[in-house]
C-alpha cells in the first residue's frame, strides 16, 4: 500500500477522534490474498492482505479515496476487514496486514480495534504480521513506540518494500523488525545481475546477523528463486508461486517447487 500522497503526520492528526467508529467510511473495499511460501518446508507461511475495490479493482481505486480526513478510520477499517476476511476464509496461516504508522495516534489505544476484531472473529492475534513501508515518511521515535507496543502484544512486524523508500538501512539501525521484505526491484533478474547480487547478498548477511528474517518479494522465475534460496532466503512471495486471489486464499502453483 502506498500512502505517500496522503499528507498526514502523527503530530497533526485528529487523534482518537479521527478513527471513531472505523466502520463508517463513504466507500467500501475488499481484499485479495497472496500466499507467502516457506521454501524450506514447501508450505504456506502467511497470506498478505492486499486492498481491492468491491469488484476486484486495483488498489489505486481505493487509495485515491483516502485523504487526511478519513485516513485514521480507513486504517482501522482495513485491520478489521482483513481479520474478518481471513477468519471467514480459514486461512490456516499467518496474516500480513499493511498499516500506516502515521495513522497510529497512540499504539496502545489504536491497537484495541484489531484485538477486538481478532476476538470477535476467533482469529489468533499472535498470527498477525503488521507491515509498514519505508516509502512513507515516518517519525522514527513514533515508529519505535509502535513496534515496541506491537511486540509486547505478540504481533510480528515487517518492513515492506525494503530498499525502495526514504529510510533504507537507517531503519535497521534504529530497530529490528521480525521480517524484512526486500523490494522486487532489487531482486529482478538477480540470477544474472552482478550489482544486484552484491547488494542483496550483503543485505541478507546483515539481516541474518541482526536475527531478522528476510523475505523475497516479487519472485517471478525459477532462476530468481534458486539464486535467492542459495543465499539462504526461505520466505518468498510472487507470481511464480501464486497471484493475489480476490476474496480467496488462492491456489499455489505446484510447479513452482520443481
Amino acid at each position: 500500500m502506498n500512502f505517500d500522497s496522503i499528507n498526514i503526520t502523527a503530530e497533526t492528526s485528529h487523534g482518537c477522534a479521527g478513527c471513531t467508529n472505523p466502520y463508517k467510511l463513504d466507500f467500501e473495499f475488499e481484499y485479495a490474498f497472496q500466499p507467502i511460501v516457506d521454501l524450506s518446508t514447501k508450505t504456506i507461511y502467511a497470506h498478505e492482505a492486499l486492498i481491492r475495490g468491491v469488484n476486484g479493482e486495483g488498489a489505486h481505486t481505493i487509495l485515491n479515496k483516502v485523504n487526511a480526513q478519513n485516513v485514521y478510520r480507513f486504517d482501522q477499517a482495513c485491520r478489521v476487514k482483513a481479520v474478518k476476511s481471513a477468519a471467514e476464509l480459514n486461512l490456516g496461516s499467518l496474516l500480513s496486514i499493511n498499516f500506516m504508522p502515521n495513522a497510529v495516534y497512540r499504539p496502545e489505544l489504536c491497537i484495541r480495534t484489531t484485538l477486538a476484531a481478532a476476538e470477535k472473529y476467533s482469529f489468533p492475534a499472535n498470527n498477525i504480521i503488521f507491515e509498514f513501508t519505508e516509502g512513507e515518511k515516518i517519525n522514527i521515535e513514533h515508529l519505535r513506540g509502535i513496534i515496541s507496543e506491537y511486540k509486547k502484544l505478540g504481533f510480528k512486524t515487517a518492513i515492506d518494500d525494503f530498499g525502495a523508500g526514504y529510510a533504507g538501512l537507517s531503519l535497521l539501525v534504529q530497530f529490528q523488525p521480525d521480517i524484512v521484505k526486500i523490494d522486487m526491484e532489487l531482486l529482478r533478474h538477480i540470477d544474472s545481475d552482478k550489482p544486484r547480487q552484491i547488494v542483496v547478498s550483503s543485505l541478507v548477511k546483515m539481516c541474518h546477523e541482526l536475527q531478522v528474517t528476510v523475505l523475497a518479494e516479487g519472485v517471478e522465475t525459477k532462476a530468481e528463486r534458486n539464486y535467492l534460496a542459495d543465499l539462504g532466503i526461505n520466505l518468498m512471495q510472487g507470481h511464480l508461486f501464486a497471484r493475489p486471489a480476490f476474496k480467496s486464499k488462492g491456489i499455489l502453483n505446484e510447479d513452482a517447487w520443481l
